[in-house]
């Protein structure tokens, strides 16, 4: 059974990797670990605001924290080291699981930076202020 697209319309060319980002989107939104918000810092100088990803990463070191820039995917993982077996739990409420989280940015879209503070891993995000471009296109005429 082939799927039908929403991109496929002759007026829509050139979309076929906005296609294969949002399905990539889709998939990765399905597990809601860790919890994670997104805001907007607004700068007092006037240039571009900050975006700000912020991920509940309880538990997790520094160490064992791994941010990667792939192409246009902020992917962000997450794994703990063996835990000592000499420890018996009696209620197991602090998942200690590894974890993947992707976020696709848009072109032009820079990281800033990361940082890790009280359980909470934070990354800084800006988008250049982009040229403003006008070309003029000449028309040629066959006489």
């Amino acid at each position: 059974m082939s799927r039908i697209s929403g991109f496929s319309s002759p007026f829509l060319l050139g979309f076929d990797e906005l296609e294969r980002v949002l399905d990539r989107v889709s998939k990765a939104a399905s597990d809601g670990y860790p919890p994670y918000n997104i805001e907007r810092i607004m700068r007092e100088d006037g240039r571009a605001d900050i975006l700000r990803i912020t991920l509940a990463v309880a538990g997790f070191t520094r160490a064992e924290l791994d941010v990667v820039l792939e192409e246009n995917q902020l992917v962000i993982r997450g794994r703990q080291h063996e835990e000592d077996r000499q420890r018996m739990f009696l209620h197991r409420g602090i998942a200690a699981r590894q974890f993947q989280r992707a976020f696709v940015l848009a072109e032009g879209i820079e990281v800033i930076g990361a940082d890790l503070k009280n359980g909470l891993l934070s990354i800084d995000l800006a988008r250049p202020e982009p040229e403003r471009v006008i070309r003029r296109i000449a028309i040629s005429a066959e006489d």
